[in-house]
């Protein structure tokens, strides 16, 4: 009877650090990846993605200027890469 009720606690606590994990690392995060189109929060195309920043900064050209796209503002949403940044606030990087 010990060794079962040691047992199911031991997967209790293995299933919550698992979900932690999920949770904090890679559940939503964005794969920024040379070539992809990245969008603004409203769905607006910005451009695709010219070099990835080795910060994981996302390098993209916007009105001939090379723009430095934050990682920290970076998400995937719906499969699609995507900032909350909208298009004057990217501008205004440069």
């Amino acid at each position: 009877m010990k060794t079962s009720w040691l047992v199911a606690l031991t997967c209790a606590v293995v299933t919550l650090t698992a979900t932690a994990e999920n949770a904090s690392s890679g559940a939503g995060t964005a794969a920024v990846e040379k070539g992809k189109m990245l969008v603004a929060s409203n769905g607006a195309r910005l451009g695709t993605v010219y070099r990835v920043g080795p910060d994981g900064s996302a390098q993209i050209i916007i009105d001939g200027k090379l723009v430095s796209i934050p990682a920290s503002s970076l998400s995937s949403v719906d499969g699609k890469l995507t900032t909350n940044l909208t298009k004057s606030e990217v501008l205004a990087l440069h």
